[in-house]
């Protein structure tokens, strides 16, 4: 179960950092994509961190496996995880293009607060 998470984990870490390096080229123009406090520029800067932070929420899970048990709650808080981590920096993108996409945050932040409670579930109760 939690191999997925991992090799997907250290996946997204990597994507999110290459990801970094090819925007912070642009990031020293202070006009690019609207300046620095456009929405565009944000939605971008989100994306990024948004691979690496969901990369390690994945590895997190993936390490903490030993002790938490493989119920049907953990199971599921598996692809939740990377079904969050893929549709997060995807939606951030689209935003960013066509800011009426903000309008689905709520798929990746509904995929990983029901993996996260998922997963709390697992261990406590």
């Amino acid at each position: 179960m939690g191999d997925w998470n991992y090799f997907f984990g250290w996946l997204w870490v990597l994507v999110g950092l290459v990801a970094g390096a090819i925007v912070g080229m642009f990031f020293y123009d202070d006009h690019w994509l609207g300046g620095y406090a456009s929405w565009r520029r944000r939605m971008v800067r989100l994306a990024h961190i948004s691979l690496v932070g969901t990369g390690l929420l994945n590895l997190a899970f993936a390490f903490s496996l030993d002790r938490l048990s493989s119920d049907a709650a953990t199971r599921l808080a598996s692809p939740l995880l990377v079904v969050g981590g893929v549709a997060m920096p995807l939606v951030c993108l689209l935003a960013a293009w066509r800011p009426g996409w903000r309008r689905v945050f709520f798929i990746p932040v509904t995929a990983l607060l029901a993996a996260v409670a998922l997963i709390l579930c697992g261990r406590y109760l």
